[in-house]
């Protein structure tokens, strides 16, 4: 990860680590860099995630703040064409981009583009600002895009007022929701790893953090004056309903409930009428049997 931020094409950015929780060994891979003042260390006590973004944007010196995990990786051109967006458009609040979702060798997993995984159907465009709607429907860029100081200190950053929401969702709608100038870019400027038993990849953790990601998106549409129900009508809501229905579909059917698998599979429908949904609806309906064959 600190490699990935050294290997960028512009070289006006300040790295801040905080070793969350005092680990010798974080501390010795940073003493590596210890010739280049670009690279601080900061060493705390565990303050959670949230904590140590706190303690990262508070000792950085820089006008735009970047979170940024330490497993991932920057493409080298992220500082480079991120400038080049704050240079051409004054005032603006924030940038984002898309990210590239990779798996380490031993999963055989392909990468996937962050973008298509939430199901975005139109490429981003840094020539307009993206609005509330555009980012209710279409889904908020990645946590690691570049957000103006001013703004992020105007915001609370990382420390929404809500509890049990995604804090980076929160604050791409809330900027929007105040009608603050956001760019996204199509680039795929950021690697971010992926781990079978993250929070959103476990079967065991996805409900909860899609949970989270649904209050998030409420808040966010609350907060630009929709209505319950114009919030349930965008498409981030109804691909997140539909992924849960789908999901509480195939574990009742797999556990001898075919009339709630019925159930939460027209529910899946009603979001969205797929064809996944279709024939999983038409399968509970006429040859479960068949289905649990076909499966």
């Amino acid at each position: 990860a600190i490699d990935s931020v050294r290997a960028q094409t512009r070289a006006d950015w300040q790295l801040v680590v905080v070793d969350n929780g005092n680990s010798d060994a974080i501390a010795s891979i940073v003493d590596r860099y210890r010739d280049d003042p670009r690279i601080v260390l900061l060493r705390q006590d565990n303050k959670g995630y949230c904590g140590g973004v706190a303690a990262a944007t508070a000792a950085a010196t820089g006008e735009f703040i970047s979170v940024f995990d330490s497993d991932d990786l920057l493409e080298p051109s992220f500082v480079e064409r991120v400038a080049d967006v704050v240079d051409s458009v004054p005032g603006v609040a924030a940038i984002g981009c898309d990210a590239e979702l990779f798996y380490d060798p031993e999963h055989l997993r392909p990468p996937e583009d962050y973008f298509r995984s939430i199901g975005r159907k139109s490429l981003p465009s840094p020539n307009h600002s993206a609005g509330v709607m555009e980012l209710m429907d279409e889904g908020v860029p990645g946590y690691t895009g570049a957000v103006r100081r001013d703004v992020w200190e105007l915001l609370d950053g990382y420390s929404p007022a809500e509890t049990g929401v995604e804090p980076d969702v929160v604050l791409w709608l809330r900027m929007a929701a105040r009608g603050l100038d956001i760019r996204i870019l199509a680039d795929k400027l950021v690697r971010f790893r992926q781990r079978p038993h993250s929070e959103s990849r476990d079967p065991g953790k996805i409900r909860d953090f899609e949970h989270r990601l649904q209050k998030s998106f409420i808040a966010g549409g609350l907060e630009s004056g929709l209505t319950h129900q114009q919030i349930a009508d965008t498409g981030m809501l109804r691909r997140l309903r539909y992924q849960q229905a789908l999901r509480c579909a195939r574990e009742a059917f797999l556990t001898g409930q075919p009339e709630l698998s019925r159930r939460c599979a027209r529910m899946a429908f009603d979001q969205r009428h797929t064809l996944r949904a279709t024939l999983v609806l038409a399968g509970l309906q006429l040859s479960p049997t068949l289905l649990a064959a076909v499966r």
